[in-house]
């Protein structure tokens, strides 16, 4: 007989599943729990598995082995850790962390597993040979350990040693949210201290409805890096808390920019503190986008003027965030929760394995992330890490809105928790992120995907269906769309632009993110025989699109003006040159920036196209029937939503030639052409002359 696996379903039971009960004796099983030899209560047979009950339970703090004559098999804990009963048995409500005052700090942590944690405490961030370090056990309270230090230990700092499974090791705090260089000490400071001046008067900007957001999202390197930026701190949170940055040819630049686009809502990709293997906070010449999270509460080192003071990265990103603020802008925050960097150094995995990360029947870590590992969310503390995590950014940060990294990874609980903590601040806080279906060991009716967005309101989800309907699939990089010449595609676009596939306060419709490549490489590549001015026109039918379509606009960074990473599709590691926004190009595509700029400008003011709820847009939004081919045409009517326009004509032609076609019957008033400067035309009659590869916005008072 074989035993392929033993696992523990219960405190007192277990599961062997074997391949021949022939010569099956169940008296020579023996069960060891570290020292102790457990006794069997009983035994059953379901098909090839043995149910095993013990007469008293496992110690979880020691490893479990199943023998049988020769051969033995290591007991997985794995699977009853993941049950109902374990989590209501160990889990905790109480702040972790390093909780500081000037008279004691107490310091929390949580291991069932344990067999001992002490606190390590430091005078400096980096070890050397003659450091000073004082060891003081934590004592434990049901997997809860924690000691009160006395006295002020502001300008201390801290690790945890922990023995797991006779398992030493040094970590830092899961919960830490200050660190030295290159996040590998926690440091102990006041968290008021690093409040720029006003910080509490601080106000995010009024966001009435969600639909309301038009979201641009920006790497903190990418948007300042270029030589002729014209910022000082390139590369650094404080480059967005200059004034007016402008170009060598006086083009508005970094925020100063952003500003004169017109968004509401800066998405910064992470800026929390990524793998000091990505880059290195004394050298940080080498690139990465981030997502490859080491410190989930702590700012990126990198980005601060100096990373190995720890109140400088704290205090730099809130001036940076006041900043954003007083220009009216909001500030969301890319998460990457559903993975780490690398499971064997994390600390989660230290701290307490084969809890905080999902596992595959097989026994290996889930891997629906691409990164080697997807964390286990719907273990309790792990939601409430998730969730603290969450809070603690919205709280001392003021971050107005959080985007989540694969979200269809996390469960659809976690992810209603914590849009419901995130509603007691008593103001609009949006939550949303990649509702993709991920091969995850997780039910697919309790995954956060967009299949399921009728259970995950109001949470949005990146759309992929309006994205590569109106550019072609982003896994072919010859695929065309809409607005790039694929024919047969005017149905799927109506359903897209009426928000048939999500509520619009869900939909975040977008054409090109940071991922794959820029719309305007994905044209010049599926497009080669396209001239210049026609992929210029393409780009701009795109953000005609996007713009008009009931949900929340979504635009990457430079993709106003065209921006390309040279055909790469991957730029994470890239260097700088393929990555930052290059201002020289912005003057080079003003004519699409402008564009961009109207069409903000008239989303912005007119509610029509940003209605709340699927029944207002079916009462107010009809398509035109009977277009010609590869022409999408759809009126908003009777002041919907508010709107001071009574009926609102718009109109994509996606052909290479111009065309007639019929209208409701005038006069309607020029809002906005693609091919035009001018927008005081006015057509009478009930038949129009539509340009090719162009967008119209015309409207009747």
């Amino acid at each position: 007989m074989k035993i392929f696996k033993v696992v523990l379903e219960k405190f007192n039971k277990l599961k062997a599943s074997v391949d021949d009960f022939t010569q099956f004796r169940p008296y020579i099983f023996q069960v060891q729990n570290g020292n102790s030899q457990l006794s069997i209560k009983n035994y059953s047979i379901i098909e090839n598995d043995i149910v095993i009950t013990l007469n008293e339970e496992v110690n979880i703090k020691n490893n479990c082995f199943l023998s049988y004559e020769y051969l033995l098999e290591k007991v997985w804990f794995y699977p009853l850790f993941s049950t109902k009963e374990f989590d209501d048995r160990f889990y905790h409500d109480l702040a972790l962390g390093a909780i500081y005052s000037k008279n004691y700090t107490i310091f929390r942590t949580w291991s069932p597993a344990a067999s001992s944690i002490n606190l390590l405490l430091y005078d400096t961030a980096e070890s050397s040979n003659s450091e000073n370090v004082r060891r003081f056990a934590l004592k434990e309270n049901n997997g809860l350990w924690s000691t009160l230090i006395k006295g002020d230990l502001q300008g201390s700092y801290y690790n945890y040693e922990v023995t797991v499974y006779n398992n030493v090791s040094e970590i830092v705090d899961p919960y830490v949210k200050a660190v030295g260089i290159n996040g590998m000490r926690g440091a102990i400071i006041d968290i008021e201290k690093t409040n720029p001046e006003g910080w509490k008067n601080d106000k995010s900007p009024e966001l009435k409805n969600y639909t309301d957001a038009i979201i641009y999202e920006t790497s903190i390197r990418d948007i300042s890096i270029h030589p002729n930026s014209g910022a000082i701190y390139k590369g650094k949170f404080l480059a967005l808390t200059e004034e007016n940055t402008v170009s060598n040819k006086q083009i508005s630049t970094c925020l100063n920019h952003i500003r004169e686009l017109g968004v509401t809502h800066i998405q910064f990709m992470p800026i929390f503190d990524f793998s000091y293997t990505s880059v290195d906070e004394r050298n940080p010449d080498r690139y990465n986008w981030g997502y490859d999270p080491q410190n989930y509460n702590v700012p990126e080192g990198s980005y601060s003027t100096n990373p190995y003071d720890p109140y400088y990265r704290i205090y730099e990103l809130k001036k940076m965030i006041f900043y954003i603020h007083k220009n009216n802008l909001s500030v969301n925050m890319d998460v990457v929760f559903n993975h780490v960097e690398d499971t064997i150094s994390s600390s989660l995995k230290k701290v307490f394995p084969e809890y905080y990360f999902r596992f595959s029947d097989d026994n290996t870590l889930s891997n629906g992330s691409g990164c080697g590992n997807d964390t286990a969310s719907e273990h309790s503390m792990m939601r409430k890490f998730i969730v603290d995590s969450v809070m603690y950014w919205a709280k001392e940060y003021h971050i107005d809105g959080f985007r989540f990294d694969l979200m269809g990874l996390h469960d659809i609980d976690t992810m209603n928790l914590v849009r419901k903590k995130l509603d007691e601040f008593k103001r609009p806080i949006m939550v949303y992120g990649e509702g993709w279906d991920l091969n995850t060991p997780l039910g697919k009716n309790i995954k956060a995907t967009d299949l399921n967005s009728k259970k995950l309101r109001p949470i949005g989800f990146f759309n992929d269906k309006i994205r590569d309907c109106i550019k072609g699939s982003v896994f072919n990089a010859l695929d065309k769309g809409f607005a790039t010449g694929k024919f047969f595609l005017e149905n799927m676009l109506k359903k897209c632009i009426s928000s048939y596939y999500l509520d619009p306060y869900q939909s975040i419709n977008y054409v090109s993110c940071h991922d794959n490549y820029t719309l305007w490489d994905k044209i010049d590549l599926s497009c080669t025989s396209e001239s210049f001015e026609d992929k210029k026109s393409m780009v701009k039918l795109c953000a005609s699109i996007i713009l008009t379509s009931q949900g929340i606009p979504f635009i990457y960074s430079g993709e106003e003006f065209c921006r390309t990473k040279n055909g790469d599709h991957n730029s994470y590691n890239k260097p700088d040159s393929v990555n930052w926004l290059d201002w020289d190009r912005k003057s080079e595509f003003m004519d699409v920036f402008h564009y961009y700029k109207k069409l903000i400008h008239v989303r912005k003011n007119h509610g029509a196209f940003r209605m709340l709820n699927i029944e207002d847009i079916q009462n107010n939004l009809i398509f035109i029937e009977n277009t010609p081919n590869n022409i999408v045409a759809f009126i908003i009517k009777d002041h919907a939503n508010n709107d001071t326009w009574k009926d609102i004509l718009v109109i994509f032609n996606a052909n290479k030639e111009a065309v007639h076609i019929n209208i409701p019957e005038g006069p309607w008033e020029m809002a906005l052409d693609s091919n035009s400067y001018t927008n005081n035309q006015i057509i009478s009659g009930s038949t129009m002359f539509i340009n090719r590869i162009s967008s119209y916005i015309l409207f009747k008072l």
